[in-house]
């Protein structure tokens, strides 16, 4: 039995472990399964491994995607550029535990935007600058798209939103969120924005996918820009994440 699962604390709800249960029995397979593991401290990662040597891979989760990087062997490029791991793949090279550490959330969103993409979606405004949006960054480099970050307070070469205006809308015509702002139960919150700015030149792309449509979206749908929510980014990553594992 092959074991697979997810690493973070607490996890209190998983969509990988549903994902993946129901991925398995859909397609008839009966050798792996899929399991949470709440370790307190990401020093219990070595614990778990030597007691657990069936798990051949892992995905990480808060707050574990950048302290899981002192125990990777190679990391590939999308992980190694943004800093961050969500995937290990576990295996064994002359009896020794080799790891190596994967972001499959830049895959998710790169196969996810690519296909929204039109000629002059050439400039990117991101909302929000963690995690997420250092893989959502990586992507538009990789696309050739330039960006600037928007957050709340002054930061070299960032703009804050007091500093949005037409002139700036019309000139990004890709507008990402990478907050958690509108995710349930907060939906009626929202990037602070001039969505009158907005127009049917826009993609407003929302990492947060419940609800479905946020308010963030919904601003901008009746703008008549293009929308579209993470869950496909979601589910691409995860199975990125089991082509990594089962290659």
């Amino acid at each position: 039995m092959k074991l697979f699962g997810l690493i973070g604390f607490p996890l209190t709800h998983s969509f990988s472990k549903k994902y993946f249960s129901e991925k398995f029995g859909r397609e008839g397979i009966a050798d792996c399964a899929y399991e949470l593991y709440p370790i307190e401290a990401i020093t219990q990662l070595e614990t778990l491994l030597a007691d657990q040597p069936e798990i051949a891979g892992l995905n990480a989760t808060i707050p574990y995607k950048i302290a899981v990087l002192d125990y990777v062997d190679e990391l590939d490029p999308a992980a190694a550029y943004i800093g961050a791991v969500n995937t290990l793949h576990i295996s064994y090279r002359d009896g020794r535990r080799f790891i190596k550490g994967y972001n499959t959330d830049a895959y998710g969103f790169e196969t996810s935007l690519k296909p929204l993409l039109e000629p002059q979606h050439q400039r990117a405004l991101i909302f929000g600058d963690g995690g997420a949006a250092k893989a959502v960054k990586y992507v538009l480099e990789q696309l050739n798209i330039s960006y600037t970050s928007v957050l709340r307070k002054p930061k070299p070469d960032c703009l804050t939103y007091e500093d949005l205006n037409e002139s700036l809308l019309a000139e990004s015509t890709i507008l990402i969120n990478t907050t958690p702002l509108g995710t349930y139960p907060d939906v009626a919150s929202c990037p602070d924005i001039p969505y009158q700015f907005i127009t049917k030149q826009h993609l407003a792309y929302d990492l947060v996918y419940n609800p479905e449509e946020t308010e963030f979206l919904k601003r901008a749908k009746a703008q008549g820009a293009k929308t579209k929510n993470g869950l496909d980014m979601l589910h691409l990553q995860a199975e990125r994440a089991w082509t990594i594992w089962t290659a």
